[in-house]
């Protein structure tokens, strides 16, 4: 009996060291920004790419020496990102948009340029639109919280390739770079996790509305919204930027009717 006793508590003692393994290979995972396989899928509809972005934890806005950081960009907070999503490679394009929508609103005209000049009810009614086309509900804006951890991938620097502005050429198309117009998407290096133009091209829009710093906002990554703003947010930097707008933590107010050439977005897809 003792003997039986014996080996079930072994038996549950390696259980739970297993268990224990893996989650924290799944924690090493999400923040060393190297996983080793991209796992990636395909809009049917539109041909959009998405990658899987692991689930984790990261530090959200910009610490106080960080060079450019703006007052809204803090506090610095810890934020868990409890499930894995899609997220779009890139910004969606125009090709992309006209096979949902039937127009081309753009600009700057180009089938693999970024979609441009969308409200942020625009996109509201181009994510029914393809939800309703693939018969699901997966499809959405990011939120916040969603993108900055997913262009970080793994790090705390400026911008996820570091702190080197000067290598923000190898990466974005921006004020010095641009030539004053957006580019087709996936031409510059991508950031550790595969996902293209985080930094530059256009702002893109998320889902939740503008507060003018951190201070109440959600540690688990859902959209932050309390009815107080019909303000939106945006991310990223744009080709109209300069180094300060494009870092990791940069974010721009924006009224949800607002359509201009350098504003985008891109989506994401949940599990």
């Amino acid at each position: 009996m003792e003997s039986k006793t014996n080996l079930k508590n072994y038996i549950n003692t390696v259980r739970e060291y297993l268990k224990k393994e893996e989650i924290e290979s799944s924690s090493v995972l999400a923040n060393s920004g190297n996983p080793e396989n991209h796992e990636t899928f395909s809009s049917p509809s539109t041909g959009m790419e998405f990658v899987l972005i692991p689930a984790g934890e990261f530090e959200m806005g910009s610490r106080p020496e960080e060079k450019d950081r703006l007052d809204c960009e803090y506090p610095v907070h810890k934020v868990t990102i409890k499930n894995s999503f899609y997220l779009g490679k890139s910004s969606v394009t125009q090709k992309q948009w006209k096979k949902i929508m039937g127009n081309n609103p753009s600009h700057f005209k180009g089938e693999d340029r970024p979609a441009e000049m969308m409200s942020w009810e625009d996109v509201q009614e181009f994510v029914k639109k393809l939800n309703s086309e693939e018969s699901t509900d997966k499809y959405r804006l990011p939120s916040e919280a969603e993108w900055e951890y997913a262009c970080r991938a793994g790090t705390q620097t400026r911008y996820f390739f570091g702190d080197d502005e000067s290598k923000l050429n190898e990466y974005a198309w921006y004020a010095e770079n641009s030539g004053s117009k957006t580019h087709p998407i996936s031409q510059k290096k991508p950031n550790p996790w595969g996902l293209y133009d985080m930094h530059g091209n256009v702002w893109e829009w998320v889902q939740d509305e503008w507060h003018e710093n951190y201070n109440g906002s959600p540690s688990n990554g859902i959209v932050w919204k309390d009815e107080d703003s019909s303000d939106r947010v945006s991310r990223g930097g744009s080709w109209y930027c300069t180094v300060l707008f494009c870092r990791s933590a940069g974010r721009f107010k924006r009224e949800a009717e607002s359509r201009f050439g350098n504003l985008g977005f891109r989506l994401l897809r949940e599990l």
